[in-house]
């Protein structure tokens, strides 16, 4: 039997704090890795946390703060206290500054969010940007690690170009991770778990493709045999 894989961080994007309890009982031993995003944070999410973090589970709280320096640097230092594995911050220099002063001397790892796996270039070019995805990704990689950070967030699809550039404990965290002929979805730049840590991620952050299924243990079983594949 395939045990669990702590690299791969299981979305709890869901409803409810009761039915994101429930996945992780479905899951069991399978999963020991969880991520809890801005659906769950103002109904119970950073509580809800802890009590994974009690039960040995590792936790991700995936808050993508982006504010002023002072208040990113408040705002992590509160986190910091918490216990959490991991913590993400928008990838803009002075707010990637911010969260690292305030994290201090605390054991949190923090990942600047690059370019969201449901852009593409015309998405970014609709906002403003004149660089495609892996050009503006790669700019805010390097501007992670000058700012001391411990790691991005990307498609699985910059992974390569960033283990290139990176230091080698750096960690490079994937959402858009998709079975082979699964739905995309709302995701545009995506690869199969195994591809993603071929080309270099270290960890894989996977929602729908386990949370919506009729059997989310089967379907996490299917998804630790295709990274170790």
């Amino acid at each position: 039997m395939l045990h669990a894989d702590p690299r791969l961080y299981v979305a709890l994007d869901l409803p409810s704090v009761s039915e994101a309890e429930s996945l992780v009982e479905t899951l069991g031993d399978t999963v020991s890795s969880y991520k809890i995003g801005l659906q769950l944070l103002p109904i119970g999410g950073v509580e809800f946390g802890q009590r994974l973090k009690a039960q040995g589970k590792q936790v991700f709280y995936d808050f993508k703060l982006h504010d002023i320096g002072a208040t990113v640097e408040k705002a992590t230092r509160s986190i910091a206290g918490l216990g959490a594995d991991l913590l993400t911050v928008h990838a803009r220099p002075d707010v990637m500054q911010s969260a690292v002063k305030g994290r201090g001397d605390s054991p949190l790892k923090l990942l600047g969010v690059t370019v969201l796996t449901s852009l593409d270039k015309s998405a970014l070019e609709a906002i403003g940007y004149d660089d495609d995805a892996k050009t503006l990704v790669m700019r805010r990689v390097e501007q992670a690690v000058e700012a001391g950070m411990d790691g991005v967030v990307s498609s699985p699809l910059e992974a390569a170009a960033i283990r290139a550039v990176v230091p080698k404990d750096f960690l490079i965290v994937t959402p858009g991770v998709r079975m082979p002929g699964g739905e995309a979805g709302d995701q545009k730049r995506i690869a199969t778990p195994g591809d993603a840590l071929k080309n270099g991620a270290s960890h894989l952050v996977v929602g729908r493709p386990i949370s919506a299924e009729e059997d989310p243990r089967q379907a996490a079983l299917n998804i630790l045999q295709n990274m170790r594949a």
